[in-house]
């Protein structure tokens, strides 16, 4: 009987090869994090960048008086430019001296506990710090005169002021948002068909008086009032615009020129 030998062969599988390495496993996570928060960098940056809380719109300071545009410049009637003094010849508009709330309020109201800090004021001579609501950053130079001269209404920036209890920011003061006005002027200017022969300047703050008086305004002065800064999109509007723009005198090629704001 022959003894049959069974030999055994034993294989070696190779190591198995992978285009990544092990650690790769464990950067997977942060790979994708990357790919998708780079994804969404811009739209979210943007978003964030346009936000009222980035923008500040609607932000109403405590003031050490509750003074109410509604009241005084709705309501009463009295003229932006008694308070605003400078507001028609220089870049800045001005805040009211105490000897002008005085002027009616050493009369109305002298026993009010809200004017106690204008009485103070007056006796001692402390001017009134009030808190700012609109401020442009220092590097952006902007001139109340020129806008107002040509025909740009205070609300067109400032919003709703003659509705405002509480003064607040009606508007976003980003270089974005008046590149809207600077690069097509002509959908913001307007002319009081009514009183053509009123200058620009005059016809700013006739529309207040206007509204005060409850004459009938047309969809343009209402948005104006409204303050909503998109202009007219209306063909006759803004080929009237064109009009006004040349009657005016406004440099249209210049405004969007980096100069004209910043020196």
């Amino acid at each position: 009987m022959s003894e049959e030998t069974t030999t055994t062969t034993t294989t070696t599988t190779p190591p198995r090869r992978y285009i990544f390495p092990r650690w790769a496993n464990y950067a997977l996570p942060a790979i994708v994090a990357a790919v998708v928060g780079g994804a969404l960098y811009v739209p979210v940056a943007i978003a964030l960048g346009f936000s009222p809380s980035t923008t500040a719109v609607g932000y109403a300071p405590e003031q050490p008086v509750p003074y109410s545009h509604a009241l005084h410049a709705g309501k009463l009637g009295l003229d932006c430019r008694y308070c605003h003094t400078t507001v028609e010849k220089s870049s800045y508009a001005g805040l009211p001296a105490t000897e002008t709330c005085m002027s009616c309020h050493s009369q109305i109201w002298t026993n009010s506990p809200l004017l106690e800090p204008i009485r103070q004021s007056f006796e001692t001579g402390t001017p009134i710090k009030w808190n700012l609501v609109n401020k442009t950053p220092e590097f952006v130079y902007f001139n109340h005169s020129i806008h107002i001269a040509r025909g740009i209404n205070c609300n067109t920036c400032h919003g709703p002021v003659q509705d405002m209890h509480i003064t607040f920011k009606g508007n976003a003061f980003q270089m974005a948002w008046c590149l809207q006005c600077h690069r097509a002027p002509e959908r913001y200017v307007y002319q009081d068909h009514d009183h053509p022969d009123r200058t620009p300047r005059q016809q700013v703050f006739d529309l207040y008086w206007k509204y005060q008086a409850g004459e009938e305004l047309t969809d343009r002065e209402h948005r104006t009032l409204d303050g909503k800064n998109d202009g007219s999109d209306d063909p006759q509007d803004k080929a009237e615009g064109k009009e006004l723009l040349a009657k005016y005198g406004v440099k249209v090629q210049q405004l969007a020129d980096c100069s004209v704001c910043h020196r």
